[in-house]
């Protein structure tokens, strides 16, 4: 039995902690896929495609791990050929990681997220199940690594995906705590680092996949108990704090969902009113009141045209593929490097350059962490003053706050193009904090600004909208991977310059709302009307 809205908000700090340590393993755990490359090709996935023509040297040497007394052998040939397969299924699972949130967004918000997160938790068990029957003998099962991978993928943006439902049961820290939610689905890519790390100290792939699947099931387990079925309301729909007994409510029919806490906001106002016997009478009058009044709101095209939503898109779509492309080829660009360019390369370099490939893949992985204590920070700019000031001044606030927030992470795109253009090896470390910095920050951005401008029943098909063609941009990411390793024989300088340009595209939206919120100020400065009449809202001026 789910239980109830009023038993959701009571259990709200449970649900929420669980829900961070969820994301933090469960969910866009392929942003980690440099380790789990390195683990799929010592277990031998591809290796077929390899021959003594064409495979990496490494395949005579032993590969150690950063443990001088732990050195594994490596029996399987590598290849240029194998990583470009295995490549391709991470490309196609952070697809899904990402394009599958238009359909969720529009589910859930016609469902509630309590199925779409039950859904989600067995894909994402049932993905390291198939990992670990992958594992039992690579070299006939490999194909299944990309079933695996898709499951991953769809079932870790089941989990993020709803979880971003949360933060309305937290008011005015909605904003900090849906960066908290998105800073753990970020940090997720610590996951596969720390599981090659288990790998090295001597457990079986297949063994560390099977264990990963049952805690998975966890998830299933927590869900069925904590998570309600409704769509949870925003603050500004719904009070959770009215204290209303059903047996005090004259209702005269059944109503669920929306309209009963619908209902219920406005039983608590009338209760609330002393003095009024009138005030008392409820009756289903209130629903059709509110039906009419919801009918009228702006429909989800006139949200979808609006600029915001398409400046916002375009910003998305420029970061997905920078940070998507960084991902998928890190390890490349780090043998580069410590190849210093040579094209025939020394077998001790070569050791080097595996080893050095192997620790900053852990090192970027253990970075991860920074999500959970930097995507808070956006959560702080877009919360600021909130408190203050009447309904058209928070309004006004909100366009400040995410203009901001908006420009910094701008900024520290810039920093993390520059310093992927610099052929210094340890410059890298600080290239990996931007990078971490940017995937935390964008996307709380972004869903803080949602959240302010448009209506709450558009956040979650606006979000997926938004995710699905920035994940179908992204797929450029595996052409510009194979222009990297073949014409420009793995040099990574031009694909990074070019992408470098790119991002000052990301400027546009704050430009935009820069000039929005002055059209505002202006609008508000200007209004002759009575009080009622003069707040300005932000989703009647959208456009």
């Amino acid at each position: 039995m789910a239980p109830s809205l009023q038993t959701t908000f009571a259990r709200r700090w449970w649900i929420a902690c669980t829900a961070v340590l969820e994301n933090l393993f469960f969910s866009a755990v392929l942003f980690g896929w440099g380790s789990l490359l390195i683990m799929l090709q010592q277990e031998g996935f591809y290796s077929h495609l390899c021959s003594d023509g064409n495979s990496s040297e490494k395949d005579v040497l032993s590969y150690t791990l950063g443990n001088e007394n732990n050195s594994l052998p490596l029996p399987w040939l590598t290849c240029t050929a194998q990583e470009e397969m295995l490549n391709l299924g991470f490309t196609i699972g952070s697809f899904l990681l990402s394009a599958t949130t238009l359909p969720l967004g529009i589910l859930m918000d016609r469902y509630g997220p309590r199925p779409l997160r039950l859904v989600g938790s067995f894909s994402f068990a049932l993905s390291c199940a198939l990992m670990a029957l992958s594992g039992y003998d690579p070299s006939v099962l490999a194909p299944l690594i990309f079933l695996a991978l898709s499951l991953n993928g769809f079932g870790g943006i089941c989990l993020t995906f709803t979880s971003l439902t949360l933060p309305n049961l937290f008011g005015n820290m909605r904003s900090t705590m849906m960066s908290l939610m998105i800073g753990s689905y970020a940090s997720s890519a610590i996951t596969f680092p720390g599981l090659k790390l288990i790998y090295e100290a001597g457990v079986s792939f297949v063994a560390i996949m099977l264990g990963w699947s049952a805690l998975a099931c966890l998830i299933f387990l927590n869900c069925i108990i904590n998570w309600p079925k409704e769509l949870i309301p925003s603050p500004d729909e719904t009070s959770y704090t009215k204290k209303v007994t059903l047996r005090t409510l004259a209702l005269d029919h059944k109503v669920t969902g929306d309209q009963f806490y619908s209902h219920v906001t406005i039983v608590g106002q009338r209760l609330s009113q002393k003095g009024d016997p009138e005030a008392t009478k409820l009756s289903t009058e209130d629903l059709k009141n509110i039906t009419k009044s919801n009918g009228t709101s702006h429909s989800f095209m006139h949200s979808a045209r609006s600029p915001i939503f398409l400046f916002s898109l375009i910003t998305m779509m420029m970061t997905q593929l920078r940070i998507i492309f960084f991902m998928a080829s890190m390890n490349k660009m780090i043998e580069y490097l410590v190849a210093e360019q040579q094209e025939n390369v020394p077998d001790a370099l070569r050791l080097n350059a595996d080893y050095e490939v192997g620790l900053y893949s852990s090192v970027f992985g253990v970075l991860q962490l920074l999500c959970l204590f930097t995507c808070p920070f956006i959560g702080f700019v877009m919360d600021w003053k909130m408190k203050e000031g009447n309904e058209g001044s928070k309004n006004i606030q909100k366009l400040t706050n995410a203009t901001r927030a908006f420009i910094f992470t701008n900024i520290i795109l810039i920093c993390f193009g520059v310093t992927c253009l610099i052929s210094n090896l340890p410059l890298q470390f600080v290239t990996f904090i931007f990078h971490t910095m940017v995937r935390g920050f964008i996307h709380s951005a972004c869903g803080g600004l949602y959240a302010a401008v448009f209506p709450s029943s558009h956040f979650g098909t606006l979000t997926g909208l938004q995710s699905l063609l920035s994940a179908v941009f992204a797929l450029l990411q595996e052409a510009l991977y194979r222009v990297m390793l073949g014409p420009l024989h793995g040099n990574p300088f031009w694909v990074n310059f070019g992408l470098l340009l790119f991002s000052f595209s990301g400027f546009v939206l704050p430009g935009y709302l820069l000039v929005y919120r002055h059209r505002l100020i202006r609008l508000q400065r200007g209004s002759t009307l009575d009080k009622d009449q003069a707040t300005i809202h932000l989703q009647d001026e959208i456009n």
